[in-house]
């Protein structure tokens, strides 16, 4: 089968995020299939530059298309997204002489790149899947406040409801989306759940020391024999990471440290904030992925949260839980949603959002087990993750949904 999948922010891991698009693209190499990806070269996700063009990467082709730079959130960015759309449509020529796809994936995370996509499989008379990331107009309407009369969340809206009605397959991330999307025209039946994972590789490979700055830390942490909850990831208003810096300032009658591994608009004013309540809090620049391991595993248990919003009603699958999960840490999690890795796997403990007492009870909790249960609680993780999480389980599971019966 010859596999298209379009992705904005498509990377790799030497390249940076997104990481999913690889690894899924990989298994389907493996299973004997030729998949091509096409993404733009300029994303603020990417840590490594790219340039224009055509390039391969283990036995994957990458499709570089030019869009312009951006920062943030503001116009620039929607005109990228408007340039890599337009763009796609002046790929056709190379698409149907070269590529000549079966299946046509649109896997932005945002859905306007159906429009194109459409065009493209009818072209090719191939099958057309939308994988749905996040929730998109939701996402920008309840975490970013955007009212839905904007321009924008109108031109979203719009994408939405022709991917619901265009697509041959739907692939979500968010266990229960097809709630929503059934509402938007979406046929039942065409619903698969696939969420993301893990490349076991990735842990096994793993070997590089930490950089100099977080090993200081880390080995100060524990001469001082201090308890250290750990973050990695972005430092962003959805991940409400205030929740669990309040609660360290009720937490310095214990031994208790936190240390926020990542970059992220909410940075600076976590910081201040930390300045300003007290509690033995530090802040690390963000690592490469292949030093994730590393950081992760010189913390006790693990944090994970998120504003406390209706739209994970959805579902949720965050990233960051599969890899502290492969670290066999503890994690607390300040998720409402109704898939809970952390409950289903028994491997930490599971509280409400945006509450820092119950973050305070839950560490106060952990810190008073014995080292055992802590590696027993770490252990279920690991085990739940290897077992239902991989990519080599989740690429095939992704396959039976869109080759046709």
């Amino acid at each position: 089968m010859r596999i298209l999948l379009i992705n904005h922010y498509a990377g790799a891991p030497h390249l940076g995020m997104e990481y999913r698009p690889y690894y899924m693209a990989r298994e389907w190499v493996k299973a004997g299939h030729k998949v091509w990806i096409v993404a733009a070269d300029h994303s603020h996700l990417r840590q490594v530059p790219t340039t224009t063009g055509i390039q391969e990467i283990d036995g994957i082709t990458y499709r570089w298309i030019s869009t312009p730079a951006y920062q943030g959130n503001g116009i620039i960015r929607v005109l990228n997204i408007r340039a890599f759309c337009g763009k796609l449509n002046d790929l056709s020529g190379w698409i149907k002489s070269d590529v000549r796809p079966d299946v046509v994936i649109a896997s932005s995370t945002y859905p306007m790149d159906i429009w194109p996509c459409r065009n493209i499989a009818q072209q090719n008379g191939a099958r057309l899947v939308w994988e749905v990331h996040d929730l998109w107009p939701l996402s920008p309407m309840e975490l970013g406040g955007m009212p839905w009369w904007h321009p924008f969340i109108l031109w979203v809206q719009r994408a939405e409801d022709a991917a619901c009605r265009s697509a041959d397959v739907v692939i979500s991330m968010l266990p229960h989306a097809d709630r929503h999307l059934i509402s938007r025209g979406l046929t039942p039946h065409k619903f698969h759940y696939v969420p993301n994972g893990i490349n076991l590789q990735d842990w096994e490979q793993s070997t590089q020391p930490m950089p100099t700055e977080h090993k200081a830390l880390f080995d100060k942490l524990a001469s001082q024999g201090r308890w250290v909850l750990g973050y990695a990831g972005a430092l962003g208003v959805s991940n409400s990471l205030h929740t669990v810096i309040d609660a360290f300032a009720n937490l310095k009658d214990t031994k208790a440290s936190l240390v926020l591994v990542g970059q992220g608009p909410e940075k600076e004013r976590l910081i201040q904030r930390a300045s300003r309540q007290g509690g033995d809090i530090y802040f690390l620049p963000p690592v490469t992925k292949q030093l994730v391991p590393g950081v992760l595993s010189a913390c006790d248990a693990l944090y994970v949260g998120s504003q406390n919003k209706h739209l994970y009603q959805f579902g949720v699958s965050p990233n960051k839980v599969m890899d502290y999960a492969m670290a066999a840490k503890p994690i607390i999690n300040a998720i409402a949603a109704p898939n809970d890795f952390v409950a289903e796997a028994n491997c930490g403990i599971s509280v409400l959002p945006e509450n820092p007492a119950v973050v305070v009870d839950a560490v106060r909790q952990l810190m008073a087990l014995p080292s055992n249960e802590l590696s027993d609680m770490g252990r279920r993780g690991k085990k739940h993750v290897t077992e239902h999480f991989t990519y080599s389980i989740l690429g095939q599971k992704f396959l039976s949904a869109i080759i046709p019966a």
